[in-house]
């Protein structure tokens, strides 16, 4: 399929084409230039001048599994059985036909991070999927990393049945106690396989194979956090064990800016647009995405959704301009920056020849960000899912 007669936002590089064209095939980005094409096929599509841009990425979500309009039912997203089970995936928990990828397509939302929960320590395996499809393993990307909470919310659950954790210090024991034992696990592991006939593997733990890329750094491990003290724990215990890290939220991460700029991590904030509605939230201030992003860390933004509902993520970047991003920095955190954070970047988020071919298109001189904007045009790797005319 070919579109022409559009603006281009690569969102590589800032690189903006006023009057091109781009090239779809077998699902791909197949070409991109400027001009007008050589030849138009019968099937093509004329933005009459409209921008051009990759589909938006939700980085933290619990999209399909927190279902729409279910309660313990379609809600799959905790497993409070016990604190610490990074065993968990969320592929195993998505409904693909919840009526949510629906609404997150037809507002040009093409892929997303799924998430389990926040009630535990370490909750499971977050996993980026593509917003269109009816099987979960086809819309995969990757699996992505592992979540860990920090802070109030596995305090809270578990301090209602008596159990531990209920301080901070405990959460922060528990995660240290089940990467130290992944650790060793590893350990006995790379003995057995270097000398089998001295070394007996070790029995078989779940818990310890799910950890292992965390420790080979081919996964990600994701803080929940919005507290400044929480987000610091979380630091500290990523550089005890040398982890690649992501904070979640980071609510409170414009008191702590340089210091989240100083070791490199990049920051999913989010929700924007909720109430501070439980005490670790009361630092919530729509400057923050500007702050970080101020001191060079790397943001995206997020709804949280089902927190705040995913149609509504270009409206929380908007709402992110109005705290002091620019409009091109708040493009970059619905784009090329998730996509980075969550190690899509070779897949999606920018448009470039070889790249899935996710992408929308918007009326001239309309805001894609403004809560009355629609894209006209949605591809998810090259399937049309929404086409408007002029």
């Amino acid at each position: 399929m070919l579109i022409y007669n559009a603006e281009i936002h690569t969102m590589n590089g800032g690189e903006v084409i006023k009057n091109g064209w781009l090239e779809t095939k077998d699902g791909k980005i197949a070409a991109i230039g400027s001009g007008v094409p050589v030849s138009i096929p019968e099937d093509s599509y004329d933005a009459w001048g409209g921008m051009l841009l990759p589909g938006f990425i939700d980085a933290h979500t619990h999209l399909g599994i927190i279902e729409d309009g279910l309660d313990f039912e379609g809600d799959d997203c905790n497993e409070v059985s016990d604190p610490f089970m990074p065993q968990l995936r969320a592929i195993d928990g998505i409904n693909p036909f919840d009526r949510c990828f629906e609404e997150a397509r037809m507002r040009g939302i093409t892929a997303a991070a799924s998430s389990p929960g926040s009630a535990n320590a370490c909750g499971g395996q977050i996993i980026a999927l593509k917003t269109n499809g009816r099987c979960v393993d086809d819309m995969l990307i990757k699996n992505v990393g592992i979540k860990f909470a920090l802070g109030e919310n596995p305090k809270n659950v578990y301090n209602d049945r008596s159990e531990a954790p209920v301080t901070r210090m405990a959460i922060a024991a528990l995660i240290r106690e089940g990467i130290q034992k992944c650790r060793r696990y590893t350990h006995d592991m790379d003995s057995y396989y270097s000398d089998s006939e001295n070394y007996d593997p070790p029995e078989y733990d779940i818990k310890c194979e799910s950890l292992m890329p965390l420790l080979d750094r081919k996964e990600k491990a994701f803080f929940h956090c919005h507290r400044a003290d929480d987000i610091c724990t979380a630091i500290r215990i990523s550089k005890e064990f040398n982890l690649d890290t992501v904070i979640i939220h980071g609510t409170e991460g414009y008191k702590v800016a340089d210091i989240i700029a100083r070791e490199n991590i990049p920051v999913i904030c989010g929700p924007v647009i909720c109430d501070r509605c439980k005490p670790e939230m009361k630092g919530l201030e729509l400057k923050n995405a500007a702050a970080l992003n101020s001191e060079g860390v790397k943001i995206s933004i997020c709804t949280d959704h089902t927190v705040i509902p995913i149609q509504y993520l270009p409206l929380s970047a908007q709402a992110a301009v109005k705290g002091g991003l620019t409009f091109d920095e708040a493009l970059k955190t619905l784009t090329i920056n998730p996509a980075e954070i969550l190690g899509i970047s070779d897949v999606t988020g920018t448009l470039e020849v070889g790249k899935d071919a996710d992408i929308q298109v918007y009326r001239r001189d309309e805001n894609p960000l403004d809560l009355m904007s629609e894209p006209k045009l949605v591809m998810i790797s090259g399937e049309v899912c929404r086409r408007e005319n002029k």
